[in-house]
């Protein structure tokens, strides 16, 4: 193993799959420990400390849920669930649960890649340093300054209420992971709202008039309809 290399745990039952979705690690540049069970991929993840996570959710000795319920109780790394299954209340479960990307089977690399690259932007690398000026955050004509609290676009002061701020902090914290309405809703409002989901699309509704140049066609706050929304670059 070289410093070089991130690393990734494998935690998927289907060989065909499993091998396919290792030669993408791979060619991305990671050394990958394979998994074909919810107990030795456990394992392997509290052995290897990796960087990055995927988790098939149908595995022979536990649901995939369970595992990121369990994972999260003790570790951090970014968990990009792969599965067949494609309800949204099934996707809002696993990412509630703690998972911080969906990829539906099947898929195609670009893509995996693309959703690999996106989970790893937010997390920091073990032993990188923090760039000069982490309380700043840049995407598109937007400026956030976390450390005096106030958000510019194309240099003019925007003008945010309390809970905007906090929503767009919050979003900024997770660049790029889907946050679904009750993680937003509890981490804003407080446990109590969770089941008030018309609170925050009213809210986002005005944090995107005041930060899109386009509202009707968001570039960076973007709906996942019927999960939640997604900070993107």
């Amino acid at each position: 193993m070289t410093d070089s290399l991130r690393h990734a745990v494998l935690i998927e039952d289907e060989a065909l799959v499993r091998r396919y979705v290792a030669m993408a690690l791979e060619a991305s540049g990671f050394k990958v420990w394979e998994s074909e069970t919810a107990a030795q991929g456990i394992m392997e993840t509290a052995t290897h400390h990796p960087d990055l996570i995927i988790l098939d959710l149908g595995l022979p000795d536990r649901d995939g849920v369970d595992v990121i319920r369990e994972l999260r109780l003790w570790c951090d790394t970014p968990i990009l669930v792969l599965s067949v299954r494609t309800e949204e209340v099934q996707k809002v479960e696993a990412l509630d649960a703690g998972a911080d990307d969906y990829l539906t089977k099947p898929f195609g690399v670009p893509e995996l890649q693309a959703r690999i690259r996106a989970v790893l932007r937010r997390t920091p690398r073990k032993g990188d340093e923090v760039p000069a000026g982490g309380g700043i955050f840049e995407f598109g004509e937007v400026r956030v300054d976390m450390a005096l609290r106030r958000v510019t676009r194309v240099g003019q002061v925007i003008h945010l209420t309390p809970l905007e701020y906090r929503i767009l902090t919050l979003l900024v914290a997770n660049l790029g992971r889907v946050l679904t309405h009750r993680q937003i809703m509890r981490e804003v409002w407080g446990p109590g709202y969770v089941d008030r989901p018309h609170y925050l699309r009213v809210f986002m509704a005005g944090l995107r008039r005041k930060i899109e140049k386009e509202p009707a066609n968001p570039r960076h706050i973007l709906t996942e309809t019927g999960i939640g929304y997604r900070l993107v670059q």
